[in-house]
């Protein structure tokens, strides 16, 4: 918690996409090869996926379309295309769905951390997530 309260916009960035990284990597191991979850598990499996989804929710609003330009438009998308994903994966239980979303989430998780470590920490109020990341 205190290290959610303290962190700079970029650290909650990362954290962010961390966690939704972790959540669905959680999500995955509930599915067995043949796309089958077991009864106890459904609901767990229910919460991965809806946390991933407020979590790339948060993602979205977080986004500076007037001074974001076209990078914006293009996370924007992609947070549009990652939560239309997740709802069909959650239906049908497809495990590739949620792997390729993993995957491009991580991938977006380097990019930034890349970046927000090759940055200097601006001493400006930073916004605060509206969700709980880490439950």
């Amino acid at each position: 918690e205190t290290s959610v309260k303290t962190a700079s916009q970029g650290k909650l960035l990362i954290m962010l996409y961390q966690e939704a990284v972790k959540q669905l990597g959680n999500a995955c191991e509930y599915i067995d090869d043949n796309g089958k979850i077991l009864p106890k598990n459904i609901e767990s499996f229910g919460k991965c996926i809806q946390k991933t989804q407020e979590i790339i929710s948060e993602l979205m609003v977080s986004l500076d379309m007037e001074r974001g330009g076209e990078i914006a438009k293009n996370l924007m998308s992609l947070y549009v295309f990652f939560n239309a994903e997740l709802m069909n994966a959650n239906i049908s239980k497809d495990k590739k769905r949620i792997e390729n979303v993993k995957k491009m989430l991580f991938d977006l998780y380097g990019a930034w951390n890349v970046a927000v470590e090759s940055t200097a920490p601006v001493s400006s109020p930073s916004v605060r997530p509206n969700i709980d990341i880490e439950g």
